[in-house]
């Protein structure tokens, strides 16, 4: 299916990325609400390249997330790095949903870095990737199933009964691109100052330890791309989860974070360039 992407369709997904990095996340229209407009034009632009290309080019900007992503881990850096622990509190709803107020500065790291790994699959591979097998219309149904999980996927009174599904749906559809960042992370460590053969290791060894079949593989291949530990206490409002120790290495700091940040943005890189170029053949 990747063979079928038209001239238009890399195009794009070129410009999409681009428009991400240069101006962000657009703060008035989401994937989610344009989904059944996003599915209906995409059928009827097939034959025009130009409309084709401006809609997956929109719909590509409007679900990645790597502007944002990458900003939020380095603010919420350089306030710990400051003292500034209720700043940096106050901005970790930015990257994560756990519960920030008891956290101390080497816990905001580790859960900024997990965040920062975790995301780049959900919010910047996934969407590249079912654009490349879907289109824009994959592009909206990967960030609607995505957006429903983090909504009501979690564990609570509420939605313990029908929330599953949700996330059952969002671990299927993220399955492939997770396993992709994560073989991205892991080529592509040396650039941050990491092993390859790390990072491999660490992937093969502990990414299936995490309860989420697909966060894992993400942090897993973090870890050992920057040679940190991550897992630990992870507090959700009144629900507290040990997560598994993933990675050999120290705690990580300030910088680890920043690495993982440019970490984040290479694999987001790689895969819009592997994806391009799969989608030529």
């Amino acid at each position: 299916m990747l063979s079928a992407m038209s001239g238009a369709g890399r195009v794009g997904v070129v410009a999409g990325v681009v428009a991400d990095w240069m101006v962000g996340d657009p703060r008035r229209w989401h994937p989610v609400a344009g989904f059944g407009s996003v599915a209906a034009a995409d059928r009827g632009l097939v034959r025009r390249p130009a409309a084709r290309m401006l809609l997956t080019g929109l719909v590509t900007w409007s679900a990645l997330g790597g502007r944002s992503l990458a900003g939020a881990g380095r603010r919420l850096a350089a306030a710990v790095r400051g003292g500034d622990l209720e700043a940096a509190r106050t901005l970790a709803p930015t990257l994560m949903g756990r519960d920030p107020s008891g956290l101390d500065g080497p816990e905001l790291f580790r859960a900024a870095l997990e965040s920062v790994a975790e995301n780049t699959a959900d919010a910047v591979v996934g969407p590249l990737l079912w654009g490349a097998l879907a289109g824009p219309a994959g592009v909206a149904a990967y960030r609607a199933a995505n957006t429903l999980d983090a909504m009501v996927g979690h564990h609570s009174v509420r939605y313990e009964r029908f929330g599953w599904a949700a996330a059952r749906l969002d671990d299927l559809l993220t399955w492939p691109s997770a396993r992709v960042g994560a073989g991205l992370a892991c080529v592509l460590a040396p650039l941050v100052g990491g092993g390859a053969g790390r990072a491999w290791r660490t992937l093969r060894r502990d990414g299936g330890a995490h309860p989420s079949p697909n966060a894992g593989r993400m942090e897993a291949a973090f870890a050992g791309a920057l040679g940190v530990r991550l897992g630990g206490t992870n507090r959700y409002g009144d629900r507290v989860e040990q997560r598994p120790t993933l990675g050999d290495g120290a705690a990580p700091g300030p910088d680890d974070v920043d690495r993982a940040v440019r970490l984040s943005v290479l694999v987001g890189s790689a895969a819009a360039g592997l994806l391009v170029l799969v989608g030529r053949r």
